[in-house]
């Protein structure tokens, strides 16, 4: 007999991709492009697992509402929690999973953004649209002169400092739980030393603000701050005065506080309600972009797999 899934929050391709790989794993799925919500409950009924995405936040109401209905089994389509209250969840006897997908495509963009930022991609750019072809009054810098400062060694963190390797690159790393032969520092040793520090840390209490306004002042004059990780590891009001007084040399950032409901969002005809972000996209030496990193064809096709994997096994009682 066949396992059924309701799949929320599902795009073009992502559907395409479930349709073609349900079958195979022997899954039934019931598939809509609306994200779920109390409203649409119902549509996981007779169903125990049901798919989310991660760009739009599941509240306890709703939470309840998928309880009712008989849903025990609540797969993300991301690596982190932070928009399910996890805790919750389990108190109605909803089990939350996350998934795993390839971290190169992470790792690959967070590369990127080093390299843009540390040649002014950004202004460069801009100039060029506007048929500007002059070269930037300061030069760029090498990532073979520089320090990066891995925070958080996980498979992200693994595969962005085998990346920086071949940079010849100095690299130093910082995690509460070393796990590899990187040179692992503590925190405000690496903050101290590093022109670069990247984040990788998974977002929980114990990391929230983790780059706060005592640790950014520990930072090297003219470091740059890359976030590919989540918007809320770095006090963001306290990263806008570094960068506006010229103590931070830049940032680079994939994820920023507060972007619920204006990234995955075309803005262009609103206003948006965000005072820290709009002096961020004021500032020349600050790239900005929609929380994408993860966006690759592999990493969809990883995500969809293990989505019904995760199904597939808390069905079977290997969840449970």
């Amino acid at each position: 007999m066949a396992t059924g899934i309701t799949i929320y929050g599902c795009e073009p391709d992502e559907a395409v991709l479930f349709r073609r790989m349900a079958p195979r794993c022997g899954v039934t799925p019931t598939i809509t492009e609306s994200a779920v919500s109390e409203a649409n409950a119902e549509l996981a009924r007779g169903n125990q697992c049901v798919s989310v995405g991660h760009k739009t936040r599941v509240t306890d109401s709703t939470l309840l509402a998928l309880g009712r209905v008989g849903v025990r089994y609540i797969s993300t389509r991301s690596v982190g929690f932070d928009h399910i209250d996890v805790e919750y969840a389990e108190s109605l006897g909803i089990t939350v999973g996350n998934i795993a997908y390839s971290p190169d495509s992470v790792a690959d963009f967070t590369v990127m953004l080093m390299l843009m930022a540390v040649r002014d991609v950004r202004s460069v750019l801009r100039r060029a649209d506007l048929h500007d072809y002059r070269l930037n009054a300061v030069r760029g810098r090498e990532l073979r002169d520089l320090t990066i400062g891995v925070i958080g060694t996980g498979r992200i963190g693994v595969a962005v400092m085998d990346r920086l390797r071949g940079f010849g690159c100095g690299v130093l790393a910082h995690d509460s739980r070393p796990r590899n032969s990187a040179d692992y520092v503590p925190l405000d040793e690496l903050l101290r030393v590093s022109d670069i520090v990247t984040l990788h840390t998974p977002l929980n209490p114990g990391t929230h603000h983790l780059l706060d306004r005592d640790r950014i002042a520990l930072m090297k004059p003219g470091a740059i701050v890359v976030n590919t990780g989540r918007g809320p590891i770095v006090d963001t009001k306290a990263l806008v005065e570094a960068l506006e007084s010229g103590s931070l040399g830049g940032a680079a950032l994939d994820v920023v506080e507060g972007e619920e409901g204006i990234f995955y969002t075309d803005c262009r005809a609103r206003d948006i309600d965000s005072e820290a972000l709009l002096r961020l996209r004021r500032m020349p030496n600050v790239l900005i972009t929609p929380h994408t990193a993860y966006y690759t064809d592999h990493a969809l096709s990883d995500t969809v797999e293990n989505s019904l994997i995760n199904c597939l096994s808390f069905a079977n009682g290997g969840m449970q």
